[in-house]
């Protein structure tokens, strides 16, 4: 791919911080919101999703703009910010005019638009990744989204509180390892890059972040229906300390036959069954209990 990126933004642009004070930005808990300050560490995380030229970048939450600056100098061919807070939105709009045609501002809740339509327009080409310090809100159920059709993207490379990192890369037998693991490793590569201190953000959160990266794979890891493999996950981690054969109660007629005939201990708990049993048992489903 050839880049067309300018070195910097055709204007001089005022510090973050400077910008947060003209616009009397807070970070609102009802939203969520721990500004990130931090330029080098803004840079870091937009280094970890490159090679960048001539790709398109969804963000979302970026707030007043300090991960959509490191973007843009990274090389982003576009940057499509979506954001639902107004008052960010006016920051952001400094950053569209000092980078005309590169960075595109969508007020919006992002649970509430279909960013797969945005995805298909003629404004948001492929390729595209996702890049974000995710709302802590709200991070989870945007991740559930896209691993519904993760082949609309080249990476994912975000930032969630440390304990849902570590669910997202936890192996088989570990106390972190559940659903969310599952679900994200089946459709997914998924590594931890690195941690950050609570100190980085405006105002501190009261844990510890961690930025992640998921790469699509081309096929699920093993053959499995999507909603078949989230019935039987969310039933058998719906109450962690069940056996598995009470937890299968809600699913199957006769739990214990069903997952002997699959492969699995009906004694055994979910959080030791690996990723290619929860898909023998997804397959294997009766179809009314697929719904």
């Amino acid at each position: 791919m050839s880049s067309t990126r300018p070195p910097s933004p055709n204007n001089k642009l005022d510090s973050l911080a400077e910008t947060i004070a003209r616009h009397g930005l807070e970070a609102r808990k009802s939203l969520g919101q721990h500004f990130l300050l931090d330029a080098n560490l803004c840079a870091r995380i937009a280094r970890a999703a490159e090679p960048l030229d001539g790709v398109t970048v969804l963000e979302i939450g970026p707030g007043p703009g300090g991960l959509t600056r490191a973007l843009l100098h990274a090389g982003a061919r576009r940057v499509v910010a979506v954001e639902r807070d107004g008052r960010c939105v006016a920051a952001l709009a400094e950053l569209a005019r000092a980078w005309p045609d590169r960075l595109e501002i969508i007020e919006a809740d992002a649970l509430k638009i279909d960013l797969a339509a945005r995805l298909s327009g003629t404004r948001l080409r492929v390729p595209v990744k996702i890049v974000a310090n995710l709302p802590y809100n709200v991070g989870t159920a945007l991740l559930i989204g896209w691993l519904g059709a993760p082949e609309r993207y080249d990476s994912l490379t975000l930032m969630f509180q440390k304990e849902v990192a570590a669910r997202l890369t936890a192996a088989p037998g570990s106390k972190e390892y559940g659903r969310l693991s599952i679900l994200a490793q089946w459709r997914c590569r998924t590594r931890r890059l690195f941690d950050v201190s609570a100190k980085a953000f405006t105002p501190p959160p009261k844990v510890t972040s961690s930025v992640v990266q998921l790469i699509p794979r081309a096929t699920p890891l093993f053959p499995a229906d999507a909603n078949a493999l989230a019935r039987v996950t969310a039933a058998a981690f719906g109450q962690r300390r069940k056996m598995m054969r009470a937890a299968m109660k809600g699913l199957v007629a006769d739990p214990a036959d069903f997952l002997a005939a699959n492969g699995v201990d009906p004694r055994a708990r979910a959080e030791t069954l690996d990723i290619e049993l929860f898909c023998a048992l997804a397959r294997a489903l009766p179809p009314d209990a697929q719904k």
